[in-house]
């Protein structure tokens, strides 16, 4: 496993990210607000705000929203998003 990198939900993922990831991840992002577990406003009270973890496995990009969402690409070079899965 190859470490990533991590940044704030809502925010521009950094440059390390593929290209091919960052829709998949504003798709994961606007899922999450809609499941209520997700906040992109900023202020004191908005407590929900996530973040972002991107890892490498076997050469693939894996990135994980700490709401419940990871991003990946498959084998094949597919993007996924799916609920995390443990």
């Amino acid at each position: 496993m190859q470490l990533g990198t991590r940044w704030a939900a809502g925010s521009e993922p950094p440059a390390s990210v593929p290209a091919a990831l960052r829709p998949a991840i504003a798709e994961a992002e606007a899922l999450s607000v809609a499941g209520g577990t997700l906040s992109l406003q900023t202020g004191a009270l908005n407590v929900l705000r996530g973040t972002w973890t991107l890892t490498w496995l076997e050469g693939r990009p894996i990135a994980e929203l700490d709401t419940g969402w990871e991003v990946l690409r498959t084998a094949s070079g597919e993007v996924v998003v799916r609920p995390f899965e443990d």
